[in-house]
């Protein structure tokens, strides 16, 4: 048998020992781990003449993964942002690997001293309350396909789930019964609870009874699926939310309208209707209360009408000199 490289040992038991056993990582994030890597056996091959089977931990340090990193911003184009992802994959392998191999500890703190770029912060795309009310009225209600989308649209603004949160719902995360809400897991494996209100209880209780997923042994069920019975990927949910915002009148839409722009939105709704920071924390399933400060920073209506709120106008109305009235400029400055 071919011996093996110690890269090649370390990275498997990475993976499958780590990751997936120990930290429980979704399936996106390992996803995206495995793209890492993948690029960089892909970079030392193409670049560096050095093919995966002769790839050794000794080949990996500081210089080789900078050059890595400014690989894939001039070669293929990524940003910062995903930059820095890959980055943050490479650390948490060394991380690994320093514990497992206290040899390898001043190589892995080099490759670890490597700092993120700063990234521009995104700009949040949102939908105003009336334009999420017109994407929602989009589907014809006369028809059964439609009236499932009608289902998945409201699902995704009320909960402002993201969309693979969406995509693994099963029938038994839904409670219909006072309080109603739906059980979603997020990363890391994380559930949280959230309330459903109003005319969307009423349509998962329609759409539940009409597609006949209201038996025990449908519990286990998709929630939302395909004409296969198997559970909506992102794409579909993706393709069936821009099928009704190009629907809509005028092309009311001043973004792209994603489900992460229905996520965002719906963080805003609730920030302006006076929710605090905890509990938009824990209504999206931020890990840290300083993601979900970012939608305080951009608006600023909301903190304009909290101001107007919170403080009246106290400021007197004081008889300012008009400098219109004085000829010289400079006499007008000495009157304050």
């Amino acid at each position: 048998m071919k011996n093996t490289t110690d890269f090649a040992n370390h990275l498997e038991h990475f993976f499958t020992d780590f990751l997936i056993g120990c930290r429980n990582l979704s399936k996106n994030t390992i996803s995206s781990y495995s793209d890492t890597f993948r690029l960089l056996v892909i970079f030392f091959n193409d670049q560096l003449s050095i093919s995966p089977e002769k790839l050794r931990l000794k080949n990996i340090n500081n210089k080789s993964i900078r050059d890595y990193l400014d690989w894939l911003q001039k070669e293929r184009k990524s940003s910062n942002a995903t930059r820095n992802q890959r980055l943050a994959a490479i650390h948490s392998f060394f991380r690994y690997l320093q514990m497992q191999d206290p040899k390898q500890l001043l190589s892995c703190q080099q490759v670890m001293q490597i700092p993120f770029k700063k990234n521009v912060q995104p700009l949040l795309n949102h939908l105003t309350v009336s334009q999420v009310s017109s994407l929602l009225r989009q589907p014809d209600m006369s028809k059964k396909g439609e009236r499932r989308d009608a289902v998945i649209l409201s699902v995704l603004y009320d909960t402002g789930a993201r969309v693979q949160e969406l995509c693994d719902l099963k029938v038994q995360n839904i409670r219909l019964e006072s309080p109603a809400s739906i059980s979603l897991t997020g990363k890391g494996h994380k559930t949280r609870i959230v309330p459903i209100v109003g005319n969307t209880v009423k349509l998962l209780a329609n759409y539940l009874e009409e597609n006949k997923l209201t038996a025990t042994h449908r519990l286990d069920h998709p929630l939302f699926y395909n004409q296969r019975r198997q559970a909506l990927s992102r794409g579909g949910i993706t393709h069936i939310l821009k099928k009704y915002a190009d629907l809509v009148e005028d092309n009311n839409m001043p973004v792209k309208v994603t489900p992460h722009v229905l996520r965002h939105s719906k963080a805003m709704h609730l920030l302006q209707a006076g929710y605090t920071m905890v509990v938009i924390r824990d209504w999206l399933g931020h890990v840290s209360i300083q993601t979900t400060e970012i939608y305080a920073t951009l608006d600023i209506e909301a903190k304009r009408k909290l101001l107007e709120r919170t403080f009246p106008d106290n400021i007197p109305d004081y008889d300012l000199p008009d400098w219109n009235k004085d000829g010289n400029l400079i006499d007008f400055l000495k009157k304050f």
